[in-house]
């Protein structure tokens, strides 16, 4: 069958127009149903194919084959449009407009929008479900305008955040709702039509295209081609009958916030929650209670999604799996019954499931096969950091040791007051082992500290002097100050090198308008491993000079590069330049040796704001943020073992964020984050005096502390 329609009919905003109506969804007599019409269709086709390959007429022999061509194309055409049309009226009566009314311009990094937006009605009482997205604002208000024209405030009730769905309530009863297409007998190929009501329109928007795959984004998801953005986000995708296959909503593999996805926009990948899986949770959902993804609390080897058989890296703390017994190294063989041959098949069957689900997992441990329920929950406990209370010599730019034959990581500073220190290790010793663990090397050390918890006891196989001692140490959260004394590592005696460049300078980065303006030590050497700090500034000021010369003889005793991305627009920083600043980062990181256990993004005011957001970002670039005058807009990202960050929050005493930064601390620590706060007496909300500066930097060159 074609699939050829007029241009104006892959317009994803068009509004079509139709044959008259008595009233929405009473159309007159003369008008097919679907099905009449598609057998007409069918029809039509096999006579444009006798055509085309026999060049037999119809009704006349001697009739143009040309023109018989182009009249059997035409009705067919025109059949297909009128079959669109048709499933767009029988599903108007259930498709609502949403108008929002106040809320927040830009969340994290997502510009929001007040543009009308679609729902579904999926109760005769009042319910409607809409995607979340529409709601990223967080309005002040909600307005429903029914296809018959009339407007309702609308309460939010409760969010499907597996699914990125909201069901909203109006205060109407006797309203239509839809029938569901059947989830498994939608086909690959079959047409689908993208509906949304946004515009004063008796009818609603239509997209057409075809269900392109089925069991996307981890088996949640249909798959359409039909243009897809925030006019019929919240809206239906239906058949030609006009029954709802589902409710379209932006989705994304990579993420499940209410913004994942949307950088598909109208790119021909959209996707759809089957309207069988939302009836399946709405009545949860009407208790007015968020429905949250399940998670079991293991974490899986890296690999080949489709070639790679699902190995336990880690299993959290009081999570499921901890409760059930699973440990590292089990080999995960069957969920629910179901074979699991391939990473891909665990994340479909994980990862499409809310809170409160149970499962059933078959793992394999060496010789014996286990089987465990686990019944997955919303939340986990807090990744929290097991401190030992040492800094690890840097013996060159790659944290190995220079002697390949010489195995563990030396120290070079004792936290006071430490689990270290009390167990009696000093700066020179080696750490050899842990728990009869080798240590290979510093991020050896760091992968086994990160799978323990304050409160462990570890065995420390040490050298000391020559001599082999085995310690015991009982690990600790991490500090919540900076020591006053960290000493500088030394700087390896090798003549200076002329490239890259050094001292202070400006540049650009290929594919960007704005500069950048940097201070790498005069005395720079590749063989040092250096701290890299990114500098952002507030709107309206790069604070060039003041950063210099409160940073350059910091940098050069510290071994500190810094990097300052600047902008000139005015209007201050923007979701658009993140990955300015990332791609800058990773400009120098290839240039210069930089340990990437100490690079900090730093800044003050909204530059500050702007460089948490960085961060949370690209974790996997950064390891510390340090806020000045600045506190954090919303909740970070969990804390994870594998991408560590740790936090350090200046403020002044008499400035306005006050009270609004140590809230932050404190969320912050609940959240269990690291996290060390100055508060500089007689300050208000400029840059830091020297004396915190200094603070900082010792804060900086610790970000690789055990």
């Amino acid at each position: 069958m074609s699939r050829r329609v007029r241009k104006t009919e892959r317009d994803a905003h068009c509004t079509l127009p139709f044959v008259a109506s008595d009233s929405v969804g009473q159309c007159h007599p003369y008008m097919m149903r679907s099905a009449k019409v598609f057998e007409m269709v069918k029809v039509i086709s096999a006579s444009a194919m006798l055509c085309m390959l026999f060049g037999v007429g119809v009704r006349h022999a001697a009739a143009d084959e040309a023109e018989l061509q182009l009249k059997a194309r035409a009705q067919l055409e025109l059949a297909e449009e009128q079959a669109f049309k048709q499933a767009a009226v029988l599903a108007s009566p259930w498709i609502v407009r949403i108008d929002t009314v106040g809320g927040l311009d830009i969340v994290g990094q997502t510009l929001t929008s007040t543009a009308p937006t679609s729902g579904v009605i999926v109760s005769e009482d009042g319910f409607i479900v809409s995607s979340a997205f529409n709601f990223l604002s967080k309005p002040a208000s909600v307005l429903i305008t029914l296809p018959d024209g009339r407007r309702f405030p609308a309460k939010t009730v409760a969010t499907d955040r597996l699914h990125m769905l909201t069901l909203l309530k109006v205060d109407v009863a006797g309203l239509k709702v839809p029938q569901a297409a059947p989830k498994d007998g939608v086909r690959v190929g079959q047409w689908s039509i993208a509906l949304g009501r946004t515009y004063d329109s008796a009818l609603p928007s239509i997209s057409v295209g075809i269900v392109s795959a089925v069991d996307r984004v981890w088996g949640k998801a249909i798959q359409t081609d039909a243009k897809i953005s925030p006019v019929n986000y919240g809206g239906p995708l239906v058949d030609t009958d006009g029954r709802v296959m589902g409710i379209l909503v932006p989705l994304s593999p990579q993420g499940n916030s209410e913004s994942a996805g949307v950088e598909w926009y109208d790119s021909g990948i959209g996707f759809a929650i089957p309207l069988d899986d939302v009836y399946a949770v709405l009545d949860r959902l009407k208790l007015g209670k968020d429905l949250r993804p399940g998670l079991s609390g293991v974490a899986i080897k890296s690999g080949d999604l489709y070639a790679v058989q699902p190995v336990i890296d880690r299993v959290r703390y009081d999570s499921p799996a901890h409760k059930a017994g699973l440990q590292t190294g089990d080999t995960i063989e069957k969920i629910n019954g179901q074979p699991i041959k391939r990473l891909v098949q665990l994340f479909d069957q994980l990862k499409s499931r809310h809170e409160g689900d149970s499962i059933e997992m078959t793992v394999k441990r060496g010789d014996e096969t286990i089987t465990k329920q686990l019944t997955l929950v919303g939340e986990l406990l807090p990744y929290e950091v097991a401190f030992l209370g040492v800094l690890p010599q840097r013996e060159n730019s790659s944290g190995k040791a220079t002697d390949p034959a010489r195995t563990g990581v030396g120290i070079r500073f004792v936290y006071p007051d430490s689990p270290a220190a009390a167990s009696g290790l000093l700066a020179g010793d080696r750490l050899l082992k842990m728990n009869d663990q080798a240590i290979k090397s510093v991020d050896d050390l760091r992968d086994q500290l990160s799978r323990l918890r304050p409160a462990s006891e570890v065995k420390l196989d040490v050298e000391h002097a020559g001599k082999m001692n085995v310690v015991t140490a009982v690990l600790s959260a991490a500090p919540k100050t900076i020591p006053n004394e960290i000493p500088a590592s030394a700087a390896p005696e090798t003549a200076k090198v002329e490239e890259p460049e050094t001292g202070r300078f400006t540049g650009k980065l290929a594919g960007y308008e704005d500069e950048y303006w940097a201070f790498v030590p005069e005395s720079y050497s590749p063989d040092r491993s250096y701290s890299l700090l990114v500098w952002l500034h507030p709107s309206g000021s790069t604070m060039e000079a003041t950063i210099f010369r409160e940073w350059k003889t910091i940098c050069e005793s510290r071994g500190i590069i810094l990097l300052a991305p600047k902008i000139s627009s005015r209007a201050g920083w923007t979701p658009n330049h993140t990955e300015y600043v990332r791609d800058v980062v990773l400009d120098f990181q290839k240039q210069y040796s930089i340990d990437t256990s100490r690079v900090a993004v730093h800044g003050l005011g909204n530059g500050g704001e702007f460089a948490a957001s960085v961060a949370f970002r690209f974790p996997e670039l950064f390891r510390g943020i340090a806020l000045a005058s600045a506190a954090l807009k919303g909740r970070p990202p969990e804390h994870s073992p594998e991408f560590q960050v740790q936090f350090h929050l200046i403020y002044g005493d008499l400035g306005q964020a006050a009270a609004v930064i140590q809230r932050t601390a404190s969320g912050l620590e609940q959240l269990k984050f690291p996290v060390t706060l100055r508060k500089v007496e007689g300050h208000r909300a400029g840059y830091p005096p020297t004396e915190a500066v200094e603070e900082m930097a010792r804060w900086l060159d610790a970000l690789d502390r055990f």
